[in-house]
């Protein structure tokens, strides 16, 4: 028999070991049947644990602790850490008369981790639901194969929105479940924005009886004249956040926080309206924003807001612990200056900081974070604008208006996350034509993500060791649901992934052929899934929104 492996994200390098010349044959020793065992080594046991719980639902085997001929073997390896680092593995699928049926080393339990999602895609679609559908007696062959891996960066991130459309806890369990499954390794969760705040904070409770609601929400893009009357809202308790970071570490992957401030903060001053420019406008007639875009009403320059925002943030690192989440983001992204500028008390604050103006403003804002979290032993990241005044040593930037924020930073010696709008924003539509739901910004087909690179060509190499790695980024407006998610996100992120995880050539000489051949066994796995992807050949009836305006770009996209 022969196997394609059609592995998604490709991995470093394969050896096929069959017993002859291309053939890929196996023997009754390399059948995952009733008798496979798990024989975990020291520091294995959450890798076994995962194994157990999904592949055992899934095969219907019940992966009994035990070594021999028909085990799966688990190991750390301080060889795979070395040649490899602590995400890199060695996956072996022995034939006649190995010792063990399937040997994973990690080089660190991460690594293992990934390497157990290698074995997982080798064993076919069905590997990748939540029970058994094969029949009585079916051998869960595998190709006698041995795959060493290692990802190219260390920053393989997904941003979800969750405040202009909240995605319920399931939701997100879900979607790091799927991450996994692409060795994705950051969830950057969006929390709080203009049109909803998303986290309990005890010590203020009004941000989510107050700011976690609206009580419509814009249909189609801004300069749609539909309305979806009904309310929408929702928040993530503590116990839920908690869940969803331990959920989230158990398979490696790190959740980012954000709290957006200065701007982008209408929530929260809906909420307590006290955090406005109370001698610009009337903040107590505000309510949860719901439309989209950029509203002018931002947090005031003042010490009162300064204190509350610290309360904020001292209830987030208790629910985000350093060791699994070292980075906060704040945003500090589109913050309209035309309140301070209206602003006695902002002018003032200006002339007593001698900061100049209001952009000396808002990187005073951003500053006094940057310094605050670092005392606590975080680091601050941010949109590329909070560049603009200046950062301490430790913070980091998320480069989404192009490159060119990311070069300026790495530069400067700061660490860059590459998430530029034009390239990995999959809201933007993924085909020209009408049929695209509620279609948004440049056309960003598969090909043109699989063709991204997070490295700008000419970074000085010192520079280019300051890029962490990428991120693709779903902002929510247009998606109201799970599944709208999925479509927009899926099958790109998969193509992202492979950009992220794979040491791939540079663009005009990557496989695009190949990928999309591995990517036809690529969709089984995602219909097992339950992922509502685009397909190839366009939406699907019921994925269309006909008549809901969107906001399309024409042309390529420029590459700033």
């Amino acid at each position: 028999m022969t196997f394609e492996l059609d592995l998604i994200p490709e991995p470093l390098r394969t050896e096929r070991r069959a017993e002859a010349p291309g053939d890929a044959a196996l023997d009754e020793r390399t059948r995952l049947d009733e008798r496979t065992t798990v024989d975990a080594g020291p520091g294995t046991h959450d890798t076994a644990r995962w194994l157990r719980a999904t592949l055992g639902a899934a095969t219907g085997l019940p992966l009994a602790d035990g070594a021999g001929p028909h085990a799966i073997r688990l190991r750390i390896s301080a060889d795979v850490e070395r040649e490899y680092g602590p995400e890199g593995y060695r996956l072996s699928i022995g034939g006649s008369g190995a010792a063990s049926a399937v040997v994973i080393e990690g080089g660190g339990p991460a690594g293992l981790f990934w390497g157990a999602q290698t074995l997982r895609q080798l064993l076919g679609p069905e590997a990748h639901r939540r029970a058994r559908v094969a029949p009585a007696g079916h051998e869960w062959a595998l190709p006698v194969v041995t795959v060493a891996d290692a990802p190219r960066f260390r920053w393989r991130g997904l941003m979800l929105d969750v405040a202009r459309h909240f995605m319920p806890k399931d939701d997100v369990l879900r979607q790091l479940d799927l991450m996994a499954a692409h060795k994705l390794n950051v969830l950057h969760l969006h929390l709080t924005d203009d049109q909803g705040w998303r986290i309990e904070i005890k010590r203020h409770p009004r941000l989510t009886e107050t700011g976690s609601w609206r009580a419509r929400s814009k249909w189609g893009h801004r300069a749609s004249p539909l309305w979806n009357e009904t309310p929408h809202g929702g928040f993530y308790t503590q116990d839920d956040i908690r869940e969803i970071v331990a959920y989230a570490a158990a398979r490696h992957i790190s959740v980012v926080p954000e709290i957006d401030v200065p701007g982008h903060s209408q929530a929260a001053i809906a909420a307590y309206p006290e955090l406005g420019n109370t001698d610009v406008i009337d903040t107590t007639t505000l309510s949860v924003w719901d439309t989209w875009g950029v509203t002018p009403n931002v947090l005031a320059p003042t010490d009162n807001v300064l204190r509350f925002y610290e309360g904020v943030f001292e209830e987030v690192l208790d629910l985000f612990p350093a060791e699994v989440s070292p980075f906060v983001h704040i945003g500090g992204d589109e913050c309209p200056k035309e309140q301070w500028k209206a602003s006695a008390a902002a002018q003032a604050r200006i002339k007593e900081l001698g900061v100049g103006d209001e952009d000396g403003l808002q990187s005073w804002f951003v500053r006094h974070f940057d310094r605050w979290l670092a005392d606590r032993g975080r680091r601050l990241i941010g949109w590329d604008e909070i560049l603009e005044g200046g950062l301490a040593p430790g913070a980091a930037v998320s480069s989404w208006r192009g490159y060119a924020g990311g070069i300026t930073a790495a530069e400067a010696g700061h660490d860059v996350v590459m998430c530029p709008e034009q390239q990995v924003y999959l809201d933007h539509r993924q085909a020209p034509g009408e049929d695209e739901p509620m279609p948004i910004g440049y056309v960003r087909t598969l090909a043109d993500v699989y063709r991204f690179e997070p490295v700008p060509p000419g970074l000085a190499p010192e520079a280019a060791a300051h890029i962490l790695g990428t991120q693709a980024n779903v902002w929510t407006e247009v998606m109201e649901n799970r599944a709208r998610v999925d479509y927009q996100t899926y099958p790109r992120l998969a193509a992202f992934a492979e950009v992220a995880w794979s040491r791939l050539p540079a663009p005009e000489a990557r496989d695009h052929a190949d990928f999309e051949r591995r990517m036809t066994a690529h969709y089984r796995r995602l219909d097992a899934l339950g992922v509502d992807y685009r397909p190839p050949a366009g939406p699907r009836p019921w994925q269309r929104r006909p008549g809901i305006l969107g906001r399309p770009i024409e042309g390529a996209p420029p590459n700033v």
